[in-house]
């Protein structure tokens, strides 16, 4: 039985590269293993595991077989919105929008050692605020259109450059990522790119991660 008291995978501080996260409609429960490994065989630093449907069972399922992948990679394994599953899986944090509960909260649950993530769109307000309360990470986005949100708040780059004078605690960049966008990102501060389709939605998952990760390398 995975440990769940373990020592989490990196240090926060050093939180960095590709942040691959998983979708129902790009990695089905039938491939979810195997997208994410690939992924991970790619170069990507951290996994979200996101999935947004009713069905607890195999979420559970699902989120135990992803930590104890990711933690053989030594790579953390983030759950999206939900802390109490992020705590039964033995993942290493949890990842919270605006509405999806309270730092404070998810820290009791998953305790001093797990990386909490806040979404804050293009609120540098919210990042402040977020890392005031013990946020490890903020997500700022989306920069581009996405496919995975199409209806997602839209932040420009400013907003990075901006933030990483004012926060102490790492930063991602989300939406619509390319490669080549990504790149001008990483220049105006992101520290991780968060990304769905642009890994998960390629015919070559592991190329496609590694075109990220290479990236933080230059």
């Amino acid at each position: 039985m995975e440990n769940l008291n373990a020592p989490r995978a990196v240090d926060v501080p050093r939180l960095r590269g590709l942040y691959v996260i998983t979708d129902s409609q790009l990695t089905p429960s039938q491939h979810l293993i195997e997208c994410v490994a690939l992924a991970l065989r790619g170069g990507a630093a951290l996994v979200q595991y996101r999935d947004k449907s009713m069905d607890a069972a195999r979420r559970a399922r699902e989120a135990r077989e992803l930590a104890v992948l990711c933690r053989a990679h030594r790579v953390p394994l983030i759950i999206n919105d939900d802390a109490a599953l992020a705590a039964s899986a033995g993942a290493d944090g949890v990842h919270l929008g605006r509405d999806d509960g309270d730092i404070a909260q998810a820290r009791r649950v998953l305790g001093e050692n797990a990386i909490i993530g806040a979404s804050c769109y293009n609120a540098l307000e919210s990042a402040l605020r977020a890392q005031e309360q013990g946020a490890d990470y903020v997500a700022f986005g989306a920069f581009f259109p996405s496919a995975t949100k199409p209806r997602a708040v839209r932040a420009d780059a400013d907003i990075l450059k901006q933030a990483k004078q004012k926060l102490r605690i790492p930063i991602a960049a989300i939406g619509g990522i390319t490669p080549v966008r990504g790149a001008d990102l990483i220049a105006a501060g992101a520290d991780m790119l968060a990304v769905a389709h642009g890994v998960f939605g390629q015919s070559d998952i592991m190329v496609a991660a590694r075109q990220y990760a290479q990236l933080f390398t230059r």
